[in-house]
């Protein structure tokens, strides 16, 4: 077997997701992935700690990504439009770039310790979001509440669009999202 693989990378990942589709996360090992790939155990560790990174391989760099578009939103957005405004940007860079995003869904859905993970995940991005909107002049309570609203709509959005692949773009169920939000809310800003 040479040394370097083309699309290695590739190739681990579609190999890990369709048997984790198949079988369960927890029922997969390393070696069956590496198997299912025709790679070795040392070409996966090139590319991932574990089986986990395999579907959270780059994920650390979501907040990051959203706070960046969130800040570089137009300056005459208030806070919570600009919250919205990098959202849909997020969204639009992820459908681009991160494919299998339905079936990746599927398995975190099934399994306690990737839902864990992508808590985890987005515990980090709360916190990134935070720091930009107070950047852009929310207060902390608000900034606090903001990223957090945002990250509900995000993942509403991130469902809906998984759960309908010839749907909409993702974007446009961020903008769903938020409206529908925003509906449930004015009851609740009528009653002052």
């Amino acid at each position: 077997m040479p040394r370097w693989e083309p699309s290695a990378e590739d190739r681990l990942r579609e190999a890990a997701l369709a048997l984790f589709l198949a079988r369960g996360y927890e029922n997969v090992t390393v070696a069956d992935i590496t198997d299912a790939a025709g790679l070795t155990r040392r070409t996966f560790s090139r590319y991932f700690a574990d089986k986990r990174d395999v579907l959270f391989a780059g994920s650390d760099r979501l907040p990051q990504v959203i706070s960046k578009a969130v800040a570089e939103a137009d300056a005459s957005l208030g806070p919570a439009q600009a919250l919205l405004a990098g959202l849909a940007g997020t969204a639009a860079t992820l459908a681009a770039n991160v494919p299998r995003s339905p079936e990746r869904r599927r398995v975190v859905a099934g399994s306690a310790e990737l839902r864990e993970r992508e808590r985890t995940k987005f515990a980090a991005v709360s916190d990134s979001l935070t720091e930009a909107l107070l950047a852009r002049g929310a207060t902390e309570t608000a900034a606090r509440m903001l990223a957090e609203v945002g990250i509900a709509v995000f993942r509403a959005a991130f469902a809906r669009w998984t759960e309908e692949p010839d749907g909409a773009d993702f974007p446009v169920y961020i903008h769903e999202a938020a409206a529908e939000l925003t509906t449930a809310l004015a009851p609740v800003a009528e009653r002052d």
